[in-house]
């Protein structure tokens, strides 16, 4: 396959654990060698603190590539502790939603920034804001994939047929090649029988969409942002870091 797979990581559901997965997924692709990209695409800029980064004091964005002011390859950091490179976000990106309605080609303007640093990955993984905005179809625009992270609750059932039927759109108007990488249990507690129920619901309806890997609840993955290290490189050994390579395992493995 040539270029990078392009995964963008959505839910419209706030506290479901996106950026935990984005942070510690790209940090763990890095540990198997593969040349990854981290795009914070969320306002909170919670990735890019996550990763070690001080949005407060990033000169270039991604509100800056998606307006034209910089070349992505302007804005791009190298994350030494997870070695993976990451496009910071901040507040600033609250304001680019309104700009970009006024812009020609506003869906596609992440799509077309990222073509031009291509050939320099293997992964691209978008952490998108908790919202099915102009920023995350510009996700889903420039996506090969989708990854769904999910708690195992009720509503999370309701929301999800909100998403799908997003990503159907996206993928009839914008990017007919969208489709959905997987579903991905976050949070999961085996002693909740509620959380049993929803993980065998997901496994009826989706078979082999739902990724085998089950992240647990983990005070490891609370911690490790307030640090400023990905989880899986601040205890290795913890229960939610394993989750996170058992899932690099388990992407690398499937067809690309």
């Amino acid at each position: 396959m040539s270029g990078p797979q392009i995964l963008a990581v959505v839910n419209q559901k706030g506290g479901v654990g996106k950026t935990t997965t984005s942070v510690n997924l790209a940090a763990a692709l890095a540990q198997s060698g593969r040349r990854v990209l981290l795009i914070d695409l969320d306002p909170q800029g919670n990735a890019t603190m996550g990763s070690g980064v001080d949005k407060r004091n990033a000169a270039r964005t991604v509100y800056h590539v998606l307006l034209g002011l910089c070349e992505l390859a302007g804005a791009r950091i190298k994350v030494e502790k997870g070695a993976f490179d990451l496009v910071p976000a901040n507040r600033e990106l609250a304001g680019a939603e309104i700009e970009l309605v006024e812009l020609s080609g506003r869906e596609t303007r992440l799509k077309a920034a990222l073509e031009r640093v291509s050939g320099d990955y293997d992964f691209v993984l978008i952490d998108c804001p908790p919202s099915l905005s102009l920023l995350t179809v510009n996700a889903l625009t420039a996506a090969q994939r989708v990854l769904i992270p999910m708690q195992c609750e009720y509503y999370a059932l309701e929301g999800l047929s909100d998403l799908v039927s997003t990503i159907k759109r996206v993928r009839s108007h914008l990017n007919p090649q969208l489709e959905i990488a997987g579903l991905l249990r976050t949070m999961y507690d085996p002693r909740n029988t509620l959380s049993q129920q929803v993980s065998q619901q997901l496994e009826a309806h989706f078979g082999d969409k739902v990724y085998r890997t089950l992240v647990p609840r983990n005070v490891r993955l609370a911690e490790a942002p307030s640090y400023g290290v990905p989880a899986v490189l601040w205890d290795a050994s913890s229960k939610g870091a394993q989750a996170y390579f058992a899932l690099a395992s388990e992407i690398l493995a499937r067809p690309a």
